[in-house]
């Protein structure tokens, strides 16, 4: 669980909250069911259209990532390599069969069986760059999904003020509503800006950094099983892989 996206969640809630009850007023002053509607209801319509099934539904997938990381151990990883690169030195490159078949993570996977495929090195990094582009591109474009929610909820958020503004010209003639009309307006404008500023970009980001941290890791398994398959010594190849822990 990543405390710190918590957190975050739960502050921005708070600094909402607390704000509007240190300026004296109630926190039901904040609920507005046609603000509610025209920008979450709005924004959703937007990010619809804007997005492919493919990528949405790969967006409700990673979403998560954003409180629950995808578990990684570069450091675990990295015995690993040299035990496969020790394997190779010793017995060659068809004793890693057994730990290609068992091995659960499809990249890794792919890339031992080239290895005992007896696959050239600049094939092996080929097939694998070209594995880790279309993964990150992919995992990049759900991120985009949150960017695009908080582009959109702004501009939903002042359609909302525009609208309730609209209402409040029509009763001018009634100044009993006038004040509470015009503060109707604005709580679309802050269902805007405040989703997009608390939520949806800060999410966005760091769905990115996720990952960039999965890129990583996978550029690291690919220096490594290049290495095993161009026969370096095992010690040179944990050396250089400790570079990536940095």
């Amino acid at each position: 669980m990543d405390l710190l996206s918590l957190i975050g969640v739960v502050l921005g809630f708070g600094a909402i909250l607390g704000g509007i009850m240190l300026h004296g007023n109630s926190p039901m002053a904040l609920f507005g069911p046609a603000a509610m509607v025209i920008v979450f209801v709005g924004t959703t319509a937007a990010i619809l259209v804007q997005t492919p099934m493919t990528t949405f539904k790969h967006f409700l997938k990673i979403a998560r990532w954003i409180f629950k990381p995808p578990t990684q151990n570069p450091k675990a990883l990295i015995e690993r390599i040299v035990e496969w690169s020790n394997s190779a030195r010793k017995q060659g490159l068809l004793a890693l069969e057994n730990s290609a078949e068992a091995e659960s993570d499809p990249f890794i996977k792919k890339g031992l069986q080239l290895l005992v495929d007896g696959a050239e090195p600049d094939v092996i990094r080929g097939t694998l760059d070209v594995d880790l582009a279309n993964r990150e591109h992919f995992d990049l474009a759900g991120a985009k999904v949150f960017e695009g929610l908080g582009i959109y909820a702004p501009t939903l958020g002042i359609i909302g003020a525009v609208m309730g503004l609209m209402e409040v010209m029509a009763n001018l003639a009634d100044p009993s509503k006038l004040g509470s009309g015009i503060a109707a307006a604005f709580v679309a404008t802050i269902y805007g800006i405040a989703t997009a500023n608390l939520f949806m970009l800060p999410m966005a980001s760091k769905l990115k950094s996720v990952i960039a941290d999965q890129t990583r890791v996978r550029e690291m398994v690919i220096e490594g099983l290049v290495s095993i398959s161009q026969g370096e010594n095992p010690r040179n190849i944990e050396a250089k892989l400790q570079g990536y822990l940095h």
